[in-house]
């Protein structure tokens, strides 16, 4: 695990690691992380498989219908009975059925391994009579957290940027995700260069600073109605590429800001932070690196291929930003920091 999630450990640190970290073979993963969401929110702490196929096929079923492919296996029989279900060839009984006997083989024992290891906790243990799972206090913890409303939106957006990858079957150095002002989405160009839309820029981002705002650390929240929303700022000023500064709507240069550091009163707007958030961004950054694909591959393309390079990269953009932008901004307040 890296140094952010050691550093602070936590129930929301522990869960987001294995979004943000574990290997993907396969989407099971997500689809179960969605499922898991749901059921911490019911009164039922025992859940058989019979009950958890229900959530579990919906989630994958739906996500065939956005892109086909869903693992690196060039075949699975439990994916052929959710395109038979999606093309009315099953019925969602049948559905159910056969997700309880084929859809929980790995990812029930794979779900709590990040980096070859397990976590010190579980969010659910498989019942003693193999027939189901057992929701644990650590679930029911992450229930009651503030950032509990975001974390839905990080799982769904982690498995749109995992099956886009698998989806447009390109290498992971080639891939490029970038982002669009208006929409606030991430897209990337396929083989054709056909402009392909894959997630919330917000909702990517978000785990990645763990729900803080960059800059203040106030809690961040993904629904737009809230007043501590989250607008997606260019820690580098956008105002910049109009003066030949590269990859400005990068990956790497994109934060989640709180409305007030952003554009309230005292807020940035096209200033440049103060030196100390450089080394923020970078850390951000290596903890996007320690990801898996493709974020971490758009990165490393754009800023470097190494810790080195990478410092080198934010250095010198930095000291070009303010040749030309000279005023420096900080926040009027901040909490303590967490990364």
């Amino acid at each position: 695990m890296s140094d952010f999630e050691e550093r602070y450990p936590s129930t929301e640190n522990y869960w987001r690691s294995v979004i943000l970290f574990g290997k993907n073979v396969a989407s099971y993963k997500f689809a179960l992380a969605a499922s898991l969401l749901e059921l911490a929110q019911s009164e039922a702490s025992s859940i058989s498989y019979d009950e958890l196929a229900i959530p579990f096929s919906k989630h994958v079923a739906r996500h065939l219908q956005l892109a086909d492919k869903q693992g690196t296996s060039s075949s699975s029989k439990f994916l052929s009975a959710c395109r038979q279900f999606n093309s009315n060839q099953m019925t969602q009984e049948t559905l159910v059925t056969t997700t309880a006997k084929l859809g929980f083989v790995n990812v029930i024992d794979a779900f709590h391994i990040v980096n070859n290891k397990d976590l010190p906790i579980r969010f659910f243990k498989e019942r003693s009579d193999k027939r189901g799972i057992e929701l644990t206090d650590d679930i029911y913890r992450l229930a009651e957290l503030q950032q509990f409303q975001n974390l839905p939106f990080e799982v769904e957006s982690r498995w749109r940027l995992v099956e886009t990858a698998w989806e447009l079957n390109i290498s992971r150095n080639i891939i490029a995700v970038e982002h669009d002002d208006e929409k606030r989405l991430l897209f990337t160009v396929d083989k054709s260069l056909r402009r392909v839309g894959i997630t919330s820029s917000r909702s990517a981002l978000n785990g990645y600073q763990k729900g803080k705002c960059f800059y203040c650390f106030t809690d961040l929240s993904l629904n737009t109605d809230v007043v501590y929303g989250a607008d997606v700022d260019h820690f580098f000023p956008h105002t910049l590429r109009q003066h030949g500064f590269k990859w400005i709507n990068g990956i790497w240069n994109l934060v989640l800001s709180c409305y007030d550091c952003n554009r309230g009163t005292g807020g940035k707007f096209a200033q440049v932070p103060e030196m100390r958030f450089l080394e923020r961004l970078h850390k951000r950054n290596e903890f996007l690196v320690s990801s898996h694909h493709p974020l971490r591959e758009t990165l490393m393309t754009q800023t470097g291929i190494d810790d080195a390079k990478r410092r080198v990269f934010l250095n010198e953009y930095y000291d070009g930003a303010v040749t030309l932008l000279i005023h420096k901004w900080r926040p009027l307040t901040e909490h303590a920091p967490v990364f």
